[in-house]
């Protein structure tokens, strides 16, 4: 069974940081697409940075020179750094992985729980 479990949400300040985790389990992240998305009130859920295996981040045009994802192999985990945050950015966060699992023959497409990010003007 596959579990991301995000962290590192909360309340902050514009211009301020935060920095998000995910960690999985049932899961290697290096071996699969890692990505970070963020769901504003009614809207649709949005990509913010997305890690392909092998590949350097991609990001989103509004989270570009703010956000930076990176990911701790060892640990199974991935971040999202953000910065210089603003009201817009506030949202639920959440991790996203997809492709195959430790159990052969078992992939798919995972989310974690979210985490509610909020920028305060």
């Amino acid at each position: 069974q596959v579990q991301l479990v995000e962290s590192g949400g909360g309340l902050v300040q514009s211009g301020g940081s935060l920095r998000l985790s995910c960690t999985a389990s049932g899961m290697i992240f290096s071996m699969n697409t890692v990505g970070w998305y963020r769901q504003i009130a009614e809207k649709e859920r949005e990509l913010v940075a997305l890690m392909l295996p092998g590949n350097t981040p991609n990001y989103a045009e509004f989270v570009k020179g703010r956000f930076i994802m990176s990911r701790d192999d060892a640990k199974n985990t991935v971040y999202l750094q953000m910065s210089s945050l603003k009201s817009e950015d506030s949202a639920v966060y959440y991790c996203n992985a997809r492709g195959m699992s430790t159990t052969p023959g078992r992939g798919g497409d995972f989310w974690g729980q979210g985490t509610q990010v909020t920028v305060s003007s």
